[in-house]
């Protein structure tokens, strides 16, 4: 059956919802509560981590995220942002970068491979409350 009427982005953009996700960009290190299921057990599992990569592409948006296991061994994982398995996302803090991807940082180790944070003023954190509150009133 043909689509008529419909362009690509339109198509894409079926099935998704509005999640209440806090913004979050390429740098900044959130904790991901996602659920697991073992058997007919459930649990949360939470995977905190540095967001290296952010692909924007309607309902296949994904978000990649990087941490530093145990034994100093990295785990990368894909989420896609519309999982519904994806119980909450927490921002731990902000990331100040210059780069769109961070995919240098898989070569980098110790403290070469860390991400500054981005220090706000008192100022900008009250203008950030600010805009947060009249995006929150617009919903």
């Amino acid at each position: 059956m043909k689509a008529k009427g419909l362009t690509r982005e339109t198509i894409c953009q079926f099935g998704v919802k509005k999640l209440n996700f806090p913004k979050f960009g390429i740098g900044d290190t959130i904790a991901i509560s996602q659920r697991i299921i073992e058997g007919d057990k459930q649990r949360l599992q939470v995977f905190e981590g540095d967001v290296i990569a952010i692909r924007n592409s309607g309902v296949a948006s994904t978000f990649t995220v990087r941490k530093i296991g145990a034994n100093s061994v990295a785990v990368e994982r894909v989420f896609p942002y519309h999982s519904p398995k994806i119980e909450s996302i927490k921002l731990v803090r902000r990331g100040k970068v210059c780069r769109a991807k961070l995919y240098y940082i898989r070569e980098r180790v110790g403290k070469a491979a860390r991400v500054t944070e981005m220090v706000l003023t008192k100022e900008q954190k009250e203008q950030m409350a600010q805009k947060a509150n009249q995006s929150q009133a617009v919903l």
